[in-house]
């Protein structure tokens, strides 16, 4: 059966220009990710990682190169076209969580879903669904801030979830919460990804990469490393 790219990348870079002053962020970048991997992008402040994610997530778009989501070419897509692309193939998850303060947790999960126009009586159903997959069935009418960094974060996977994304997207989502919660966060992700959901996940911390089954280095704008973790790979049970 043939592997399917769900992610390609050819020769991206990425150049910011300030007066006559020339940024590269990322430089001549190529690398594929197929249906159902678990990646993480590594590196160091600076390197480059953000800008990819930007990139992966269709929040911008490359200097140089191509970039190929899901086999759309995002480079020939219009604003409102990125803007649909976004709802429908991405599920992001923010290291800030994102979350409205003062609403419940069912509301914040349901909300994409009332901005794409799924019909209302699918919409609780659907959020309790997910929410009860990430262990807060018992917290669905709590507001986001009575409840801890670690099950904000959970709520912010569900939501990210429940239009049904090409890829999970996950920007630093550790980097706020406390590190026994950041493992229950690392066990929902590698139980999702072992249902078939594709993951990329951004980090600077050694120890959250490895939870990951293939690993990417970047460095000065460039990929130094592109590693599987088959063998290294940090199991929760």
């Amino acid at each position: 059966m043939a592997v399917h790219s769900i992610i390609e990348t050819h020769h991206l870079s990425k150049i910011y220009k300030m007066d006559s002053v020339e940024t590269v962020a990322l430089d001549d970048v190529s690398f594929n990710i197929n249906k159902s991997e678990f990646v993480a992008i590594m590196g160091p402040s600076g390197s480059g990682k953000s800008t990819l994610m930007h990139i992966l997530g269709a929040l911008d778009l490359p200097t140089k190169g191509e970039y190929i989501l899901d086999g759309e070419n995002v480079e020939n897509l219009t604003d409102d076209k990125l803007a649909d692309i976004r709802n429908r193939k991405i599920g992001f998850v923010f290291q800030a969580f994102n979350l409205l303060p003062r609403t419940t947790v069912l509301r914040n999960v349901m909300l994409p879903m009332m901005y794409a126009g799924v019909p209302r009586e699918e919409r609780e159903p659907t959020a309790i669904k997910f929410l009860t997959m990430v262990g807060l069935g018992d917290r669905i009418h709590h507001t986001s801030n009575q409840i801890s960094g670690g099950q904000q974060q959970r709520v912010a996977i569900a939501r990210a979830l429940v239009l049904n994304p090409a890829i999970i997207l996950a920007d630093e989502p550790t980097g706020n919460i406390a590190s026994a919660q950041a493992e229950e966060v690392m066990a929902i992700f590698q139980k999702l990804n072992n249902e078939g959901h594709t993951i990329v996940m951004i980090t600077h911390e050694p120890d959250i990469a490895q939870h990951a089954k293939r690993i990417i280095h970047v460095r000065d704008g460039k990929i130094i490393e592109d590693s599987s973790n088959h063998k290294r790979q940090k199991v929760i049970h």
